[in-house]
Order: structure tokens, then sequence, then C-alpha cells
């Protein structure tokens, strides 16, 4: 090659790699700069937010708007288990909350807490946190019912803490001994095992005694099959709302009405 053909061959890349950055330049203006301030323009960004976005600095696009909602954040819960509130639950006024249960309590609940109405819960042997939780969130609206939402506005904090107390403190005793425990292998197999291909925990590793699970999680022990199978499907169909991160939602979603009425008689017939 003549010195003279190496020089036009040095030419020829060096206009041709000017060409490149030239046109990656332009490119890189017209897509990060021109057009997202042409974009901005018509949705009302200013200049700096729309050439951020468009880099992803900033979530969004410079192309539209983004959606506004002017839904207030709803809490699942309002219950706060600080030391104040596990020290007032592990020190109950027992004659008070023997006197709120007489009272208040035991026209739906019955005198011993084992209800005769099965649309109500026993509360005998329940989990003290849990009977506190449903009775403050009843109260400040964060879950529903006509009569205990009314039930409950008279009862401060203390009274609530005295008759949970009171509850947790009683015997469920034998409701039926005649019934006979399932023996479905699938539905043991459920409760005890879960299902992980349906990303479905084991109901018992937080419904089982002293499981180990949050301190508010309910006994089902004993509960009658009717109020269980309501829950579920409330919690289902979302009409029910404060479970905390919306674990019995995601849960009870994923059972077939089959499986909810077989674990609600499984837990119900469990002594």
């Amino acid at each position: 090659m003549t010195a003279q053909e190496s020089a036009a061959e040095r030419s020829w890349r060096l206009w041709a790699s000017v060409s490149v950055v030239a046109g990656l330049i332009v490119a890189c203006l017209f897509g990060f700069i021109v057009v997202p301030l042409v974009q901005g323009q018509s949705i009302g960004l200013d200049p700096f937010t729309a050439i951020c976005r468009s880099l992803g600095i900033l979530p969004g696009t410079p192309a539209v708007s983004g959606p506004s909602s002017a839904a207030k954040p709803v809490p699942v819960s309002n219950v706060a288990w600080t030391p104040q509130v596990i020290r007032r639950l592990a020190a109950p006024n027992v004659q008070n909350g023997n006197d709120l249960a007489v009272n208040v309590c035991s026209a739906c609940h019955g005198d011993h807490g084992v209800s005769t109405d099965p649309q109500f819960p026993n509360l005998a042997g329940q989990s003290t946190f849990a009977i506190y939780k449903q009775l403050h969130d009843f109260k400040d609206g964060t879950r529903q019912n006509d009569t205990m939402s009314a039930v409950v506005q008279d009862l401060d904090d203390s009274q609530m803490a005295d008759v949970a107390a009171h509850f947790s403190a009683l015997n469920l005793g034998d409701l039926d001994p005649g019934s006979p425990h399932t023996d479905d292998p699938t539905i043991v197999k459920l409760v005890q095992d879960g299902d992980p291909s349906r990303g479905l925990p084991a109901c018992a590793a937080c419904h089982s005694p002293r499981a180990g699970g949050p301190i508010e999680i309910p006994t089902l022990v004993g509960l009658r099959k009717e109020y269980i199978v309501a829950q579920l499907q409330d919690f289902a169909n979302g009409e029910r709302k404060n479970d905390l991160y919306g674990r019995m939602r995601n849960i009870a979603s994923k059972l077939t009405p089959q499986e909810i009425e077989a674990v609600a008689q499984y837990y119900s017939q469990l002594r």
C-alpha cells in the first residue's frame, strides 16, 4: 500500500468515526432533550423535570401526565402493640371484665363465652390480643359489623382490655363431643403443610396454639363452622379488610369454596 493510499484510508476512517459520533450526539439531543421538552410542555412539565424523566432519573414520562388520586390512605388497623398496651392486657381489672361480659357481651356470646348463635363467635379461650384488636378495629371502623360497631363505641381501651382478658381466661369446654374428626388427607395437609404450589402457607403455622405467629392471630379451635366460613368468605371477596398486610385476604382468595367449608369444619371439630 502506497503512502497516498494509507493517508486516504486514515482520512476515511476519521470521517466515518466523526459521522458516527455526530449521529449519536444528534440522536441523544433529539431523543433526550428536544422530544421530552416538546412533550413535557404539552402537559405542563418544566424542562428540567421533562429531561430527568426521559433519562430515567425521575419516575414518569414527559409524554403523558401521571395518574392522580384523591383517595386517602385507610389503615387496616390502628392497634399498636406498645409495651404499655401489652402490660395493660397482662394486668386486667378482673371484676370490671366480668361485669362488662355479663352486661354487654353475654346476650350474643353467651354467659361463659360460648355462643348459641352460629353467627357469633365463641370467645372462651380466645387470644386476649385477638379479642382486644378486633374490639379496637370495630370501634375505629377498620372492621365493619352493625351490631359490634355500635356496642363498642361506649368502651374505652381499658374496658376492652379487661373484657378481652376475661374471655381469654375462660374454658371453651367440649361443645360437641359427638362430631367426627375429618379424615380427608387433602384438608389435613392443607392445614398442617399448606400448598406451596399456590403460595398457601399452613393454617397451623399461625393458628395453632403457641405457633409463634403475630400476637393478634386468633385461635380457631372450637369456633363454629358457620362463623369461620363467613370470615374466610369476607376476606376472600375483600369485605373484611382489617388483616395486617392483607395476609388473610391473600390466602382466602386462593381457597376454593369447598376448601373453605372443609377447613372451617376441621377447626370447628378440634378440641
